[in-house]
């Protein structure tokens, strides 16, 4: 299977719509290449929007992850989000696996609705998936994300045609099955098997006011289904999705994000 460390840092995205007063750059670096003045601006990110957080904590939760999703201004040249990311390798039902685990994910508020981060995400992991396909076509790829916040959740169903759990259909027991076995093998006795839910110890919700569930927003039929799925998420509950890495399983607005092929190496 590639190995695609080495490669990270040729993958670039130039600065987001100049025509926005606020501009960010986009880069996917490899974990092991981060200084320690930028995980000091990564943890400080963090803790600015959840509770609960340590620094200790997210040093470990980092030293597992394999890449980093950076996005700075482009003017200051300060860290203002991230995404990290791994990859869980397991054989269910007799079908190989491979799941991009999405981590500690967060961009300052400021700008929040701009696509960058989106963008080079999902360039980045579909480009990774053509090369595990292009070693063993049998493979399946999936992307696994754990949700404390409908603000990720509600990317599944903007970019992705079958994503589960979904509004519109029960979870078939093959996903469920694969759902479970990443969450055990990721968490442990932290996964909730019945439920879905991932309960971490200590929990690590969104402070008071960054995301909240308002009867406004229940409204928002998306909103309603993510809420019922996982009540706790103002306590910091994290609901564990998943959706096929495939470009079949892409809407029209998943295939724009998406856009070109990203050729790395």
């Amino acid at each position: 299977m590639n190995n695609l460390t080495s490669a990270l840092s040729t993958l670039t995205q130039p600065p987001s719509d100049p025509r926005r007063e606020r501009r960010l750059a986009g880069s996917v670096v490899a974990r092991a290449t981060l200084t320690h003045a930028e995980r000091d601006e990564m943890y400080g990110l963090l803790e600015a929007y959840f509770d609960g957080t340590c620094r200790a904590r997210f040093e470990t939760d980092l030293g597992e992850k394999e890449s980093v999703i950076m996005l700075r201004d482009v003017e200051s040249g300060r860290i203002q989000g991230f995404s990290t990311s791994m990859r869980i390798a397991s054989c269910i039902d007799g079908q190989e696996v491979v799941a991009f685990f999405s981590g500690d994910t967060i961009i300052a508020r400021e700008y929040w609705g701009d696509t960058l981060l989106s963008r080079l995400w999902s360039r980045t992991i579909f480009a990774e998936a053509d090369l595990i396909l292009a070693d063993s076509r049998a493979t399946r790829v999936y992307w696994f994300l754990i949700c404390s916040g409908y603000r990720t959740w509600r990317f599944l169903p903007v970019f992705f045609r079958e994503f589960y759990p979904n509004p519109k259909a029960p979870t078939p027991p093959h996903i469920q099955r694969i759902l479970k076995t990443l969450g055990r093998q990721k968490f442990g006795d932290q996964f909730l098997t019945d439920s879905g839910i991932v309960r971490l110890h200590p929990a690590t919700p969104l402070r008071a006011g960054v995301a909240e569930v308002t009867e406004q927003r229940l409204r928002d039929s998306r909103v309603a289904f993510f809420n019922k799925m996982n009540p706790g998420h103002a306590d910091g509950d994290e609901l564990a999705c998943l959706t096929e890495v495939s470009r079949s399983n892409l809407t029209r607005a998943g295939e724009r994000m998406v856009g070109v092929h990203v050729i790395i190496g």
